[in-house]
């Protein structure tokens, strides 16, 4: 049987990077997208360059595919602070240029590299687990993954007929992010009903999920142990002192 390949988007880093190793473990040949020339990339992995605010972004990963890809992952995404009194026309626009535009154009390139009927494939787009209850905090990036999420269910709708099913897994805080001190994410980390930290590896591990579930298409897997019931007034990392 051929190795399948995957497209991990922003997998020279953080939770991609480790979306490209456990592919790679599980042998699958994996492309991983990175931003600059000379980013690093797992070992095994092939790299491919594109600024996911081009418009070719899609047909450029996709050119580097030696064969049609069996699965896309979009992890990557810009998270930067703001709020309504500090709302920019023009940040909003490169998180949803990033977020949501370059998903949508490298899933609408992943749906044509094969035609229907050449088996499963699968797009997975990474959410946010705040969409379930939100907070005015980074108000540009929740926004865009609101979008993105609509883009999971709509391009579900779209590609079924095509044999491409698509799903998001939305995570809560997992890494220390922006200007988050080390101190207030392990204090944070946990701050959820069951008192467990989400990490990379249940990413991982609800990406086998949807890999191994032939018949879910249009689903978003939640991973925040519960911390969506807590209705938090603003994002974690700014409920502690």
């Amino acid at each position: 049987m051929a190795t399948p390949l995957a497209i991990v988007t922003g997998g020279g880093k953080r939770v991609g990077a480790v979306l490209v190793e456990r592919l790679l473990a599980a042998n699958w040949a994996v492309l991983a997208h990175v931003h600059e020339v000379g980013d690093p990339v797992p070992a095994g992995a092939q790299s491919v360059v594109a600024n996911l605010r081009d418009a070719d972004c899609g047909k450029r990963i996709l050119a580097a595919c030696a064969e049609p890809p069996r699965l896309l992952v979009n992890c990557a995404a810009r998270f930067a602070p703001d709020d309504l009194p500090g709302f920019d026309p023009q940040e909003f626009a490169a998180h949803m240029a990033i977020n949501v535009a370059a998903p949508a154009l490298l899933t609408k390139a992943f749906a044509a590299a094969a035609g229907s009927g050449s088996g499963d494939r699968l797009v997975v787009n990474i959410l946010d687990a705040k969409l379930r209850a939100p907070n005015p905090d980074f108000l540009s990036y929740t926004l865009s993954k609101a979008a993105l999420a609509a883009l999971t269910e709509l391009s579900a709708r779209a590609l079924a007929g095509q044999g491409v099913r698509v799903n998001g897994i939305a995570p809560a805080l997992m890494l220390r992010s922006g200007e988050q001190s080390d101190a207030n994410f392990e204090r944070m980390h946990r701050h959820n009903p069951l008192g467990r930290g989400i990490d990379p590896e249940h990413v991982w591990q609800a990406l086998r999920f949807l890999l191994d579930s032939p018949v879910v298409t249009g689903e978003v897997l939640t991973l925040d142990a519960g911390q969506r019931f807590m209705n938090l007034p603003r994002d974690v990392q700014f409920l502690d002192d």
